[in-house]
Order: structure tokens, then C-alpha cells, then sequence
């Protein structure tokens, strides 16, 4: 292998020689300012075409405001005529004091709907009749028709009973006809009964009542 020249290698002086040639350089334009600060222009013109431009006025324009609308028609109202004055009769006012006042009719008195009672249908005391079933029967009037005609059997009556044991109205639930109807209602409305009674207090209670026609 072949050696290379150590004085033919560029490389070795490539910075020694940049420096100096930066150092020269400076020099040159140090010199040059302090020697020749100024240049003559005086041989440069610029030339160039002129373009001239023209300011127009420009003219302010002002906001017209509109008129406002023009208000409503007023609606025509009708003027009292002549006639309508004429038939217009003022009375006199002033006070007689002789004059006898009649007094103003007393208010209307309003009637009080009494509401009817609610009957319970079972309580813990149910009302009986005084003398039992018997006293009942004891009061039927065995109708003729009903003799002649051999009608027999059980009727159903529903005897409402307030708290004194009166029974304010019956009727009947299963009747048979023959006026053996109307005879067990008009017993049952003339008995007295024990009041029913709900925690030891007496209410109204409606009971039903069999009543028996039976032919002797």
C-alpha cells in the first residue's frame, strides 16, 4: 500500500487558508467605508409611465324616513235624535216625607231538606218486635177475598225501625195477593220494637218480618 504525501493533502491547510481569506475580506471592506462613505447616484433615473388618478365627489345620500300610516277611521256613533230626547221623562225627586213607606217583604225562608236516616242491615243488637212474632200475628185481619178464596201462605215484610223502635215504613219484599199484603204491613206499622242497637248505642236498622196466613 502506497503512503500519500503528507504536504500534497489539501485538508491540513483548508482552515489556515478559509481565516485568512475572511480576514482579507474584512479588511477590503473596512477599508472601503472609511475611504468612499459616500456613492454618487447621480447617473441612476428611474423612468416609468405616470398613471394619474381622477377623485370623484361622492355625494352623501340621506335616509328618507316614511311618513307614518295614516290613523283609523273613527266609527261613526249613532247621535240621540230629537224624538228619542222628547220621550225621555225625568221624575220628580224629591222626598214625601208624609208619604207612608211600605215595608220590604221578609227575606224568603229556605226549607231545610231533612235527609233521610241510612238503616243498617245487620248490627250487633238486631230490633225485635214486643211480644214477639205472635204479637204480630196477632194484629192480622185475615182478609174476606182471601177466606173465600182459600189463599194461604208467607209474606215478607221489610220493617225499617229507627232508634226508638218505631217503624217509620215497611214494604213488601214477597207478598201473595188477596189483601193478605196490605193486612201484614198494616200490623207490622202498628207494632213497637226493641231499637237495634251497634256498640251499645241505639241506630236504624231495617229488619224483614215473615207473616204467616194460614186458614183454620
Amino acid at each position: 500500500m502506497k503512503l500519500k504525501n503528507p504536504l500534497a493533502d489539501l485538508r491540513r491547510t483548508y482552515k489556515r487558508v478559509l481565516e485568512i481569506c475572511i480576514i482579507i475580506s474584512l479588511a477590503i471592506l473596512i477599508v472601503a467605508f472609511k475611504f468612499f462613505p459616500h456613492f454618487n447616484d447621480e447617473g441612476i433615473a428611474m423612468e416609468g409611465p405616470q398613471e394619474l388618478f381622477t377623485v370623484e365627489d361622492i355625494q352623501q345620500t340621506k335616509q328618507e324616513n316614511r311618513p307614518p300610516p295614516p290613523p283609523k277611521p273613527p266609527i261613526p256613533i249613532e247621535a240621540p235624535s230629537d224624538d228619542v230626547l222628547e220621550d225621555i221623562e225625568i221624575e220628580d225627586t224629591e222626598i214625601d216625607f208624609e208619604a207612608e213607606i211600605e215595608a220590604p217583604p221578609p227575606p224568603p225562608v229556605e226549607k231545610k231538606v231533612e235527609e233521610e236516616p241510612t238503616y243498617f242491615v245487620a248490627v250487633e243488637e238486631m230490633p225485635a218486635p214486643v211480644g214477639g212474632i205472635q204479637g204480630i200475628q196477632s194484629r192480622i185481619v185475615y182478609p174476606e177475598i182471601a177466606k173465600r178464596a182459600g189463599v194461604e201462605g208467607k209474606v215478607y215484610v221489610l220493617a225499617f225501625v229507627d232508634e226508638t223502635g218505631t217503624v217509620t215504613k215497611a214494604q213488601i219484599i214477597k207478598g201473595i195477593g188477596a189483601g193478605c199484603d196490605e193486612a201484614a204491613l198494616d200490623a207490622v206499622l202498628k207494632t213497637k220494637f226493641t231499637p237495634g242497637k251497634q256498640r251499645g248505642k241505639p241506630v236504624h236498622v231495617q229488619v224483614s218480618i215473615p207473616i204467616i196466613f194460614k186458614l183454620k
